[in-house]
């Protein structure tokens, strides 16, 4: 054992000896480094493309797209290399996809990112709606697209009594399981499409059928009353088959209407 150990650090002191094995060291580590970089920039990558061409705001489906190897050097650029990426998302409202080409992560966008992505979520029939609202009223900022929401309403009356003003509040529920569509900021911007900035939220938009859109209408344009829409949040969307909209008080709709006839003829 101790010859062996001897013959060692002789081998090992002997500095030609060991500029040697350097270099075989070094060659070695060139060699496979070299055929590393080779293969990585010639063995094919599978990646996603488009089986036919896209228009824009186009829901990608599975049947959209195929895949294919192609080699590292096309991969420049914010390529889409994985079909989970693209499958269910949309196209962008400026981008048309050719038959055959590559993805690339500026074309395709979630659903809320599309411009006019509202208008590919209510049924027909239905009328869209816009109801005012901040950070408050949205429970910080806790409403969220695919929420359904309560819709209450608080009216403010004022009445003369002798020489003294006095003011009579009701508070009730007008509608349920109302399906948000968007939350948006006062510029029209989806407030949750990009979670890196912080938008406040100016307006719920959702749809409900004619005569509610002209209830809800009325409710917030009734003069000399004061009236505020609450949105109330529900559990609704745990469902497996949600609720449909609906009224939740005739007798509320009743006393809006008589309120509005009143104001509108003059009496």
């Amino acid at each position: 054992m101790g010859n062996i150990s001897n013959g060692l650090k002789k081998f090992l002191s002997n500095k030609n000896t060991v500029t040697v094995v350097g270099i075989v060291v070094a060659i070695f580590v060139l060699y496979f480094a070299y055929n590393w970089r080779v293969n990585q920039a010639t063995n094919p990558v599978t990646v996603p493309y488009a089986r036919t061409q896209i228009s824009p705001g186009t829901q990608i489906t599975e049947s959209m797209v195929g895949t294919r190897q192609v080699p590292p050097s096309m991969l420049q650029g914010d390529v889409v290399r994985s079909a989970s990426e693209v499958i269910d998302k949309y196209s962008n409202a400026d981008t048309l996809i050719p038959a055959g080409s590559l993805f690339y992560q500026r074309q395709v966008v979630e659903k809320e990112q599309l411009p006019a992505n509202i208008i590919l979520s209510y049924p027909n029939g239905y009328v869209l709606y816009n109801m005012a609202v901040n950070t408050t009223s949205t429970y910080g900022n806790s409403i969220y697209p695919g929420n359904y929401i309560d819709i209450y309403v608080k009216i403010v009356e004022r009445r003369a009594e002798g020489q003294e003003q006095s003011n009579f509040i009701r508070v009730s529920k007008m509608l349920e399981n109302v399906k948000v569509l968007a939350v948006k900021d006062s510029s029209g911007q989806a407030v949750f499409a990009n979670l890196d900035e912080q938008r406040t939220p100016a307006m719920v938009v959702f749809a409900v059928p004619s005569d509610m859109f002209i209830l809800l209408t009325k409710t917030e344009n009734l003069g000399s009353y004061s009236a505020e829409l609450i949105p109330v949040p529900t559990n609704e969307s745990l469902k497996e088959n949600p609720g449909e909209v609906s009224i939740s008080s005739e007798e509320l709709v009743n006393y809006i209407n008589e309120i509005t006839v009143v104001e509108g003829t003059g009496q």
